[in-house]
């Protein structure tokens, strides 16, 4: 049976937790199990109710459509979402310019598939190496992709936070999808960037693969983040394949 624990927190430095997430290791529609890490953005109380709207209205979305393949149902799921987020923001003075990230994944049959929208991230920790699977949609990233910036400088750069793509920000959102294949044993990491931007890789993989249960885990990860600053809300997610 696949394990998974979620957990959120503020921070060291914010008043209210724009990130929003869902674990369910159960069925949720046509989909195995479902998972979702949401950080929102925008003015007073606009980012909360971005992330909390956008994981409502795509675990709705799920659980009704009779679509069976997984990134056709994400994509369903996501573009009701982004219409909702989108005419709720613009519709509203006090909500104008919300968004989120989006980071979600499934598992069926031994394989991952996994959708971003910013730069939320999901990791595999496997074989002693963590690897990050998606890819930000940040202004950072592009620049490190078409090799104007080098990777090791881009965690201090002062434009990190700027993200390119969002949610609930413009009338269609188009998400990347990724595909792989999992072994017993190998666990997921899924986080807002308030944990990503806080500890290297190295340091996420060493806790994740440390002894103890994933709650353990989980809790360790959102202490070091907040140790090392805690400058924005803390979102994980971390899901582990059972030996076979």
């Amino acid at each position: 049976m696949l394990k998974a624990f979620s957990l959120t927190d503020v921070g060291r430095k914010r008043q209210l937790n724009e990130d929003y997430v869902c674990a369910r290791t159960e069925e949720v529609g046509n989909l195995s199990n479902f998972f979702i890490v949401a950080d929102g953005m925008g003015g007073h109380k606009a980012g909360d109710r971005a992330s909390k709207e956008t994981v409502e209205m795509m675990l709705e979305k799920i659980s009704t459509v009779k679509e069976t393949d997984p990134k056709v149902i994400f994509q369903e799921a996501l573009n009701v979402a982004n219409r909702k987020v989108f005419l709720d923001a613009s519709a509203s003075e006090d909500l104008e310019g919300m968004g989120t990230t989006v980071v979600a994944a499934t598992i069926r049959d031994g394989k991952l598939l996994a959708m971003n929208v910013g730069d939320s991230r999901l990791y595999l920790i496997s074989g002693g190496e963590i690897r990050q699977i998606t890819m930000d949609h940040s202004l950072v990233e592009e620049m490190v992709r078409k090799g104007i910036l080098a990777k090791e400088k881009a965690r201090n750069h002062p434009k990190k936070n700027i993200i390119t793509r969002a949610v609930g920000v413009a009338p269609a959102v188009e998400p990347d999808f990724f595909e792989v294949d999992l072994k017993a044993g190998d666990r997921i990491l899924m986080c807002s960037d308030g944990l990503s931007n806080m500890l290297e890789d190295e340091e996420l993989q060493k806790i994740v693969e440390s002894v103890g249960t994933l709650e353990d885990k989980a809790k360790l990860l959102v202490d070091a983040a907040n140790v090392n600053g805690g400058k924005d809300n803390v979102s994980v997610i971390l899901i582990e394949i059972p030996a076979e």
